[in-house]
């Protein structure tokens, strides 16, 4: 007895640690970009900083400008219309696989999913300029596919695994008598799982949605490769775009240790680091929500 309660409390104290392990690394990723973004805002104004789309650190003749505006709108741009084409395939396909796919179909399905999100990002990004891309010039008659268009189609790809397995989730969490109920009032099985389950499970969906897109903002390799990286406010989704990864990626390895560049590289951290952990946030707590009322 006494042995097994020793083994549990060092599961649990191993569960803990972990746990704070994990707290830790974010709290100190969190120190030091915002440690690195002071110096950064001692020279540069947060207004123009955050509301300015001029971005010129490397300016000889004129002020270096220090704008991220255009790399925001970019970055939400490419995310949403990722989203847009993401959502309806992954609540489409999670509908598929938890009340119409029989379990011989769901079993092939399922890994294909989980090694879709096992993919290297550099492998969908290469995929995008040698094989979207020049689909999307075709079709719109652009110079090239390298596009914010480009960008949402492999993002939505990257977040189809993420939305399709929570959206799953959800839907089976959905209580037996809601469809039991819908179908003893006649409705047929469509019916139930469009206007009874699908309802029912839309927390859940949409904190699956709001994961998905955290991880669409979140990324570098795909979209530095894909969409241009063109330093311009965009006007519609063939223009090319530049995000706050993809201007990280590109200059922190070249820019000069201790300057005001160097610093407002983190200051884009920062802003990047505040957005999606905002959206990860809201969407955990869309979650909770979901599971006590299922409760």
């Amino acid at each position: 007895m006494g042995h097994s309660r020793f083994k549990e409390k060092m599961i649990h104290g191993l569960f803990f640690l972990n746990g704070l392990v994990a707290v830790i690394v974010l709290v100190g990723i969190f120190a030091l970009l915002v440690t690195k973004s002071i110096s950064a805002f001692r020279e540069i104004s947060l207004s123009q900083f955050l509301f300015s789309a001029n971005w010129n650190p490397t300016a000889t003749f004129v002020a270096p400008s220090y704008g991220i505006w255009s790399m925001i709108v970019s970055t939400f741009m490419v995310s949403l219309g990722a989203l847009c084409i993401a959502l309806p395939l992954g609540i489409g396909t999670a509908a598929y696989l938890s009340d119409v796919a029989s379990a011989r179909v769901r079993e092939i399905v399922k890994p294909i999913v989980e090694i879709l999100a096992g993919i290297p990002s550099v492998v969908i990004g290469f995929l995008g300029i040698v094989l979207v891309g020049p689909v999307i010039a075709k079709v719109f008659h652009t110079t090239n596919g390298l596009n914010a268009l480009n960008g949402s189609i492999l993002l939505a790809v990257m977040a189809l695994p993420t939305i399709i397995s929570l959206s799953e989730d959800a839907l089976k969490s959905v209580p037996k008598s809601f469809e039991e109920a819908s179908l003893a009032l006649g409705a047929t099985k469509w019916q139930t799982l469009v206007r009874v389950k699908i309802p029912a499970a839309l927390s859940g969906i949409i904190a699956a949605s709001m994961l998905g897109m955290g991880r669409a903002i979140g990324e570098t390799m795909t979209v530095l490769m894909a969409t241009g990286c063109a330093l311009e406010m965009p006007k519609s989704f063939l223009d090319s775009v530049l995000t706050m990864t993809s201007t990280i990626a590109i200059e922190l390895g070249e820019v000069p240790y201790n300057t005001t560049h160097y610093y407002a590289l983190f200051a884009i951290g920062l802003v990047l680091f505040i957005i999606t952990f905002v959206i990860n946030m809201i969407s955990d707590i869309i979650l909770h929500r979901y599971e006590k009322v299922i409760k």
